[in-house]
């Protein structure tokens, strides 16, 4: 897997500019140095796991990690996640900054990171939302935008944001400025922003990674399982709901995102299973023969990777932002035609050997996707933005397992 570059479109950032000027002799480095990275994370959302899954590469490949978290202070499983990446520090907060308004909350947790930045001396700030962008860092910033907003609302509603979002708007397009360098997962997600926010600077796609575990696979059961959060109307749950009295397994669907209530309803043959921790999702998904996800959008995070190396036939819908990832590795179905979603079931279901030749592409493909090869292609682009290794070497982050609040 490679980085993709995106063409520079405008002069460095003003705080590279300077540090230019103040050593002309500066030349790009060939190799990614060791770099202290600061890196941004949402508990309660999908970055939590990239997030982590980024961290433990980075770490193995010798750089250093401090995680910020908003949202939520971490539960009793997220703890034991961070916890098992040896050195890692984690710094948690209960902000819960509003994505859409300019709230206090969201300065308050500004401030929080900042001051945190200058205790800890990172090469580079990692920033996993556009939350901050005024805030005036004097630490080269990778601006990771995992999906473009507008994009989304126009694939669920068919038309523009609404005036309501004029905040929003602005905060990204000021972030976008900001970044010395914006990573997108897919090169969907890029235009998207470019299509919204007009020319961009320094930009990369780094697809998103996860390593495989080799452990034991269970033997698989007759269901199609999917997960996600039944309230994102992108995810197009009301399809599986159309689909699933026309298919002889029944459709379990389990609820690992934010909302609380159930936005699918009763139907014959939907399953609903609930809110689920990540360990119990990974059960059902580890012995379901097909993962079905007919979106209008693509779902950011890592559901589809886990589903596609727990050797699941994956069923998706037929869009730009996962035909660019899993083309070739999937069956594709129109997300507007609930028809066409219960005859690619069905004919998964009645074919053993169909089944099992997708759940191996999904798997090849997926590996292709390693936790390690997005770590190197971030320190490629952490290398091209930080003016030099870690600031202070003789200074470590945490020790292992720690975690500040």
């Amino acid at each position: 897997m490679h980085a993709v570059p995106y063409p520079r479109e405008r002069a460095m950032s003003a705080w590279i500019a300077a540090r230019n000027a103040a050593d002309p002799g500066a030349i790009p480095i060939s190799a990614p140095r060791r770099q202290r990275v600061l890196m941004t994370a949402d508990t309660t959302s999908h970055v939590w796991q990239y997030a982590l899954e980024l961290a433990r590469a980075l770490m193995a490949a010798g750089h250093e990690v401090a995680l910020a978290t908003t949202g939520a202070m971490p539960d009793r499983e997220q703890r034991r996640e961070a916890d098992s990446i040896a050195g890692l520090a984690l710094h948690a907060s209960g902000y819960k900054p509003s994505p859409l308004e300019d709230c206090a909350e969201r300065r308050a947790a500004g401030r929080w990171l900042f001051d945190l930045a200058a205790g800890i001396r990172p090469s580079v700030l990692h920033l996993n939302s556009c939350d901050y962008a005024d805030l005036p860092w004097r630490v080269p910033v990778l601006l990771a935008v995992h999906t473009c907003m507008q994009s989304w609302w126009r694939a669920v509603h068919g038309t523009p944001v609404p005036e309501s979002w004029r905040w929003y708007r602005q905060q990204v397009a000021a972030a976008l400025r900001m970044a010395d360098v914006v990573v997108t997962p897919t090169l969907a997600t890029l235009q998207g922003l470019h299509r919204h926010h007009g020319s961009l600077g320094a930009a990369r796609v780094i697809a998103n990674g996860r390593d495989h575990a080799d452990t034991p696979a269970p033997e698989k059961r007759e269901y199609v399982f999917c997960c996600g959060d039944p309230g994102d109307r992108s995810q197009n749950f009301a399809a599986l709901r159309a689909a699933a009295g026309g298919v002889a397994w029944p459709l379990c669907v389990a609820n690992t995102g934010d909302s609380r209530g159930d936005a699918t309803g009763a139907s014959t043959g939907l399953r609903l299973l609930g809110r689920l921790s990540r360990r119990h999702a990974a059960r059902w998904r580890a012995r379901a023969p097909i993962f079905a996800m007919p979106a209008r959008h693509p779902p950011a995070g890592l559901a589809l990777h886990d589903a596609a190396l727990a050797r699941c036939a994956l069923v998706l819908g037929d869009i730009e932002g996962l035909r660019e990832t899993w083309d070739g590795a999937a069956v594709f179905v129109d997300p507007n035609d609930d028809q066409a979603l219960a005859h690619a079931l069905r004919r998964l279901i009645a074919n053993k050997a169909a089944r099992e030749c997708y759940a191996e592409l999904a798997f090849v493909r997926a590996k292709r996707y390693s936790a390690s090869a997005m770590a190197a292609a971030y320190a490629d682009a952490y290398a091209e933005i930080a003016p030099s290794s870690c600031a202070d070497p003789e200074q470590t982050l945490a020790v292992p397992a720690q975690m500040y609040c």
